[in-house]
């Protein structure tokens, strides 16, 4: 059993929470439904050329010529969507191959793995084509502050009894060290 430091064992809870925790930092810094759904439409796209189906004991088998061009698409469907998990500064690249290997796979696939992988192909390019990190804006002071710049004519205070904040909303001052 895997211990910490000292010797104790880690609480499932809290652990299980840090994990949750990570992962739901890691999602939010990345197109991630877009990934899964472009991942997602390569399943069914890969499958269903390879399938053997039985209807009512008739065999039903989807194999063709394009099975070869069923597991390029596939596999570069899947390869997208990894790569707009772990690269997402490439989501317009592969968000909009993503959308081109869709549409090909339709009339190539079998009718883009009966639906299911055309769908969600286009759905996973869209998203990942329309995602935009989130950009965090920096600490701005309240509405009701004033501003701290000096009107024309006026100078900074020089004295540090002058210089004392009055306001909440007045910067704070660092006190020299060592003089």
């Amino acid at each position: 059993m895997i211990t910490n430091f000292f010797g104790r064992h880690p609480r499932p809870r809290v652990s299980a929470a840090r994990a949750r925790h990570r992962f739901r930092t890691w999602r939010g810094e990345r197109p991630f439904w877009a990934g899964l759904f472009t991942s997602t439409a390569g399943l069914p796209i890969l499958y269903w050329p390879y399938a053997d189906l039985d209807l009512s004991g008739i065999p039903l088998a989807m194999s063709t010529t394009s099975g070869a061009a069923s597991l390029v698409i596939g596999v570069l469907l899947i390869t997208l969507g990894l790569t707009l998990w772990y690269h997402p500064h490439l989501r317009l690249f592969a968000g909009i191959a993503a959308l081109l290997l869709t549409l090909v796979s339709f009339p190539v696939a079998n009718f883009g793995g009966l639906f299911l992988g055309l769908i969600t192909g286009l759905i996973g390019g869209s998203l990942a084509c329309s995602w935009t990190s989130v950009v965090i804006e920096p600490p701005t002071a309240p509405a009701d502050c004033a501003t701290t710049d000096v009107p024309a004519g006026e100078s900074r205070p020089h004295t540090a009894r002058d210089a004392a904040p009055t306001s909440p909303c007045s910067p704070r001052r660092r006190r020299r060290s060592g003089s």
